[in-house]
């Protein structure tokens, strides 16, 4: 782990010096549509960007942001849905490095993490605006993530969704999906222990998160990806139709309960065991299996953010 300067000293440096890199993935919603314009107005900020890379076969990703962070800049900037960023994440973790979010994905559940603007002129601005921040880094047993682990029908879902679908309709491309998946999909036993406590449930859905948005809705009114704390809660019960309803239900009113009323297990670490043992998404990518040992990092991970964005 390199030495980190003070979040004040690595904001003027990049106000300063504007050593940044860029990676954007072309692959995403909308990278290749916005490749051109993201460069031109970057440059316009006064940036001059050490590197400038597009991505179209992901599994070249890796190696190229590893070619952005041998330029050695301040801020990395990095353009693609949440899969992308996530990626990017795990190479900044710990490093005396900042990473700067282009939402060019479909649900962007870590930019509206962040409280970033949604608009590409809007998040390229915080560039040049904004502030450095540490924020929390989750972890599935010894594999970091951002954002969100989920167990069951999402599951499937992150592997049947079409991506001419995400591009047509966006968001709603996720339940659209999960409708053609439920009917068939058995409902599951969790276990989920915290500071020795048990808990129990039967349900079709259960996510562990450490952002603040899944699906492009937020989780509860009060959650944070900056308190040190990982939030499990499932997606109605063991009924299908209760799932459906209830996702119906957040995904058209917003209707998000706070944490301390509602459904949620809180907590630093998390044993999950399930029955029968499952496969876990961990951020878009499906790798480990149940039981899984959760927990939080705090302030594991620099990021660019809005100056009003609360950095505890």
């Amino acid at each position: 782990m390199s030495e980190l300067r003070t979040k004040d000293e690595h904001t003027e440096a990049i106000r300063r010096d504007r050593r940044v890199a860029v990676v954007v993935n072309t692959r995403s919603r909308r990278g290749r549509r916005h490749y051109f314009e993201v460069i031109e107005q970057i440059h316009n900020l006064g940036f001059e960007p050490l590197a400038e890379l597009s991505v179209y076969n992901t599994k070249k990703l890796r190696d190229l942001l590893d070619t952005a962070l041998a330029t050695d800049p301040d801020l990395l900037i990095v353009g693609g849905g949440d899969g992308t960023l996530s990626t990017a994440v795990r190479h900044v973790a710990h490093r005396d490095v900042a990473l700067g979010v282009l939402p060019l994905g479909t649900t962007n559940n870590f930019a509206r993490s962040l409280g970033l603007p949604l608009d590409l002129a809007g998040a390229i601005r915080v560039f040049a605006t904004g502030k450095v921040a540490d924020i929390d880094l989750g972890m599935a047993d010894d594999r970091p993530f951002a954002n969100l682990a989920s167990f069951g029908v999402s599951v499937e879902v992150a592997g049947k969704v079409k991506p001419w679908l995400k591009r047509i309709v966006g968001r709603p491309a996720y339940p659209l999906t999960a409708l053609t998946i439920l009917p068939n999909h058995r409902a599951f036993r969790a276990y989920i222990t915290v500071e020795g406590q048990r808990h129990e449930l039967l349900t079709h859905q259960l996510n562990i998160a450490n952002g603040r948005f899944h699906g492009g809705w937020q989780v509860a009114r009060d959650i944070s990806i900056d308190n040190g704390m990982l939030v499990a809660y499932q997606l109605g019960s063991g009924k299908k139709l209760r799932l459906l309803g209830e996702t119906l239900l957040r995904a058209t009113t917003g209707r998000w309960r706070s944490l301390a009323g509602g459904p949620f297990v809180v907590g630093r670490e998390m044993l999950l065991e399930t029955d029968p043992p499952m496969a876990a998404d961990v951020d878009g990518e499906v790798r480990l299996r149940t039981p899984i040992r959760l927990r939080v990092v705090p302030n594991g991970v620099r990021v660019m953010v809005p100056a009003a964005f609360e950095d505890r």
